[in-house]
């Protein structure tokens, strides 16, 4: 039906070999189009990006573990409202659920309480996040 509608031009069955080489090249060339567009023309293949492992730096995991131990110590100095705080936001929890779950009486409340948390935070690592102790 599209045929007719479309090409209805075509009368010999030679002219629709040309005809389907043109509309195939006009196929490619949009789906070409739309790679380059969406980034997929030029994306590197996963396989071929070389990822660092981890594990292999026992200098970097010594690192780790000491800060690891620095911010449990500093969790353990906080007080129970800002331990509770940091657990719901650790749990993906926005502000205002958070307002709702600890009763508090605006959404401001609970920015100064994070604000204030966070700053006890710092204090307790040492006043530097990246120090050590």
């Amino acid at each position: 039906m599209l045929l007719h509608e479309k090409y209805g031009h075509v009368e010999r069955i030679e002219d629709l070999l040309p005809l389907s080489l043109q509309i195939t090249r006009f196929k490619i060339l949009s789906q070409r189009r739309k790679w380059q567009r969406r980034g997929e023309y030029t994306q590197i293949s996963t396989a071929d990006i070389q990822l660092p492992d981890l594990d292999a730096n026992p200098a970097g995991w010594v690192e780790r573990k000491l800060m690891l131990e620095r911010l449990t110590r500093a969790i353990a100095g906080l007080g129970e409202r800002c331990r509770e705080l940091l657990r719901l936001k650790l749990e993906g929890k926005s502000f205002g659920e958070i307002q709702k779950l600890m009763g508090a009486g605006s959404l401001n409340t609970v920015y100064t309480w994070d604000h204030r948390c966070r700053q006890q935070l710092l204090e307790n690592m040492g006043g530097d996040w990246e120090a050590g102790a």
